[in-house]
């Protein structure tokens, strides 16, 4: 009998084959060698079924049915490759062992553990863990396979994972879907990863820009001449500023501080896929998902760099070897200069920058492998030369400056000049074309508090002598608005939930508890542009106006956590912990339930949205009767576009209590737009809000037992909020004209009971 290896794609599988099969017989969907049958899955072959798969009721989207709980979660194949499937199973019948050899990482792991548990396959089963798909590393990788038990923590993790995406993103959709009317995708990761859009896009409308006045001078010392920056409090007023300017101009002064260190700036960290994406976005423009997409195929199909879905920037001492090789194959490559002038002694076990084993969980950064380059298309290119380069940069030395800090006073006024002097660009010769020759050109940084100058010419001022200050002039500026979020801005902070972390130190602690995971991210921005969340403007990401309200819906609903970048990246966490045995899958998947109870319950009692909020994003009606959400790896498994025609909600009704009856709008579904809490309700001990309803105001605590219930029709008067506040808070309304058996008088009507809401009207007049 012979060991059956599954590969996650068919590419992979191939090369696996080359090197541990080379003369296996090729059919077309696996390669038979002596020992082994190698195949493979097609992405994901299996997945989590429907809710009809549950109950048919499940095709139709009803409040009443929710939430959703099955209690043992069904998969079910992928029709598309369910062929491949089968393939799968007849291969497994003909041999004693199996090999996973999907990518070595949580949706890989899930990839496997749902074809084994849906073929029931019993033999026992080896682990291929390996970050590149080159000779060397395959032909090792089988060398020492691994248990599959040491991956046991990771399964539970990723199982976790999608059962919690399923639990919310199939109740949550169908809850604000059916309340509204409008199909609303709502998700774990997703409906956070909108929020930090959204909360940034307000700010900026909401931004009131100060305009201010910046006074920069130019003084004069022999033959050099400096900028300096006026120092004091920030002026608002333009005759001040220019008579200020006028007072320093041409006048003489003294420097009063100057200060000379020398600094070393050292190479950026090697690449995870987070910052790879980010810097194709900001170079290249790219976005996440396309530069995921061409890693992978400089990873699977040309074997030029390792394993891309990293989220570390460090490399294990068993890599630097490695890194040496390649640094001399590089050599006959494009990068011949470059690589000839790196020091390979540079990149060593003790060199913490690069090999830093405990920041190293299931892979190392990404790197290029010993595979020369050969024909790439100019965008897999331009990612094949961002690894290069970073790789490269760090065989050189740190890039050393001259940091001169100037203090000039003029007629009692201070000016600040900074200076940065280049003397060795050091790694940064590896930077592209522009990037490395900015330093010698010399640039000034539009900055508004520390500006600096960077030149490459030797710079010097003489404290003991005077200065002359030549020109000075009072510039008109304005306060600007945080800046719209790139996919690049956009995933660095999705990499720290949000929070923004300049220090590296703080990113790397942050990167277990960050929203999804370097593999998921670019599906989740993808999914948020296909729902219509979401547009780009060149680079920058603007929400529609279905966006905005799908958030304000369920921000006022009362589910925070839903939209909480922190907290859901919190979950994260928990995830993490569970892949390391550090926490438990089931305490996880217990508190996820109560949760999705818990935002049920919550749109149960909202209001319904008038139709117009969703104006403006593309027409989603309609598309509720076809399955649009797929399950594509890395993406939130059950977001939003589900089967089933959906009731409008508009017709269900609650009938529950006199709370109930009041709010006449159906408890458990339909509703409406942020259920408003008009005033506590004033039944002593009871805790709840009093809301409106179709009838009249009644309790939120009307499921505890509370009857309070004001009807909106009493005595021939209609109650509106207002006489309802005036209710609650003096007991009475104003005088009103009331007519009685063809009497006209005047009264008020006055709350007989806090207890029950019981009304009575009294005469003021007859």
């Amino acid at each position: 009998m012979k060991t059956l290896v599954i590969a996650e794609k068919p590419d992979m599988g191939r090369t696996i084959a080359a090197v541990i099969e080379p003369r296996a017989k090729n059919n077309r969907s696996y390669l038979e060698g002596e020992q082994y049958i190698i195949t493979w899955a097609i992405g994901h072959l299996l997945g989590l079924a429907e809710p009809d798969a549950y109950d048919d009721k499940y095709k139709k989207w009803n409040f009443y049915d929710l939430p959703i709980m099955p209690e043992q979660f069904k998969i079910v194949p992928n029709p598309k490759t369910k062929d491949q499937l089968k393939t799968i199973g007849e291969l497994a019948k003909r041999c004693n062992a199996v090999v996973n050899a999907c990518d070595a990482g949580r949706e890989g792991q899930y990839i496997f553990a749902l074809i084994q548990q849906r073929l029931k396959l019993m033999q026992p089963v080896k682990r291929l863990w390996i970050s590149d798909l080159t000779s060397e590393s395959i032909a090792k990788g089988f060398a020492e396979l691994r248990s599959s038990e040491e991956f046991a923590n990771l399964t539970k993790a990723a199982r976790a994972r999608s059962e919690a995406d399923w639990l919310i993103g199939m109740n949550a959709s169908r809850a604000f879907t059916t309340k509204h009317n409008t199909l609303l995708s709502v998700g774990r990761v997703q409906t956070p990863v909108l929020a930090l859009i959204y909360d940034r896009q307000k700010e900026i409308e909401s931004f009131d820009s100060l305009t201010y006045y910046e006074i920069k001078a130019e003084f004069e010392q022999d033959e050099r001449s400096y900028i300096g920056t006026w120092q004091g409090d920030r002026l608002t007023d333009a005759e001040k500023a220019r008579s200020l300017a006028d007072k320093v101009r041409g006048k003489q002064g003294q420097i009063v501080e100057y200060e000379v260190k020398e600094t070393k700036e050292y190479p950026y960290k090697l690449y995870d896929l987070t910052l790879l994406q980010r810097d194709a976005n900001a170079k290249f423009g790219y976005s996440a998902k396309k530069t995921l997409d061409l890693a992978q195929a400089l990873y699977e199909r040309h074997k030029l760099i390792t394993y891309p879905r990293t989220n570390s920037n460090y490399v294990t001492e068993q890599n630097i070897e490695g890194m040496h090789k390649t640094l001399h194959m590089l050599k006959s490559t494009d990068y011949k200069e470059l690589a000839e002038g790196g020091n390979q002694k540079r990149v060593h076990v003790n060199n913490k920058s690069v090999c830093n084993p405990s920041r190293v969980e299931d892979h190392h950064a990404i790197l290029p492998t010993l595979r020369r380059p050969g024909t790439l298309s100019k965008e897999e290119g331009n990612i094949y030369d961002l690894v290069v380069r970073r790789f490269l940069s760090h065989f050189y030395p740190a890039a050393e400056y001259k940091q001169h800090t100037v203090m000039t006073e003029v007629e009692k006024e201070l000016f600040k000049t900074n200076v940065k002097e280049l003397l060795s660009l050091g790694w940064k010769v590896c930077l592209p074309g522009d990037d490395s020759k900015a330093s010698k050109r010399g640039k000034k940084k539009e900055e508004e508090e520390d500006q600096e100058e960077e030149v490459s010419e030797p710079f010097s001022v003489d404290r003991d002598k005077p200065v002359l200050c030549k020109e000075a002039e009072a510039k008109e500026k304005a306060t600007q608005p945080p800046k719209p979020y790139t996919e690049g801005t956009l995933l660095k902070a999705m990499e720290s939930a949000g929070k923004q972390l300049e220090n590296d130190e703080l990113r790397e602690a942050m990167k277990d508890a960050g929203l999804g995971t370097p593999a998921t991210r670019a599906a989740t921005i993808e999914r948020l542009k296909s729902v219509g969340y979401i547009t780009m403007q060149g680079k920058r990401i603007t929400v529609t106006q279905k966006g905005r309200t799908a958030i304000e819906l369920i921000r006022h609903a009362g589910v925070e956590l839903l939209t909480s970048p922190e907290m859901t990246g919190q979950w994260e966490r928990r995830l993490y912990q569970i892949s390391k045995g550090e926490a438990t899958s089931e305490k996880f998947m217990e508190n996820v339930k109560k949760f999705t109870v818990s935002i049920v319950e919550k749109v149960r009692v909202q209001k319904k949205a008038d139709a117009s909020l969703f104006a403006g994003g593309p027409e989603e009606k309609g598309k509720r009767g076809s399955r649009t959400g797929s399950r594509s790896k890395g993406g939130e498994s059950a977001n939003a576009s589900r089967r089933g025609s959906g009731s409008s909600g508009s017709g269900q009704t609650i009938g529950v209590a006199a709370a109930g009856k009041a709010a006449g709008t159906g408890g458990s579904a339909v509703a409406s737009n942020s259920f408003e809490a008009l005033a506590p309700c004033p039944r002593s001990g009871c805790g709840g809000q009093l809301i409106e309803g179709r009838k009249g105001y009644g309790c939120t605590h009307y499921k505890q037992g509370c009857g309070f219930v004001i009807w909106k029709e009493y005595a021939g008067k209609k109650i509106s909020r207002t006489m309802l506040q005036s209710l609650l808070e003096k007991g009475h309304t104003q005088i009103l004209s009331f007519k009685h058996s063809e009497v006209d008088y005047k009264g008020r009507i006055t709350l007989l009971d806090h207890e029950s809401g019981k009304l009575n009207v009294e005469r003021t007049e007859g």
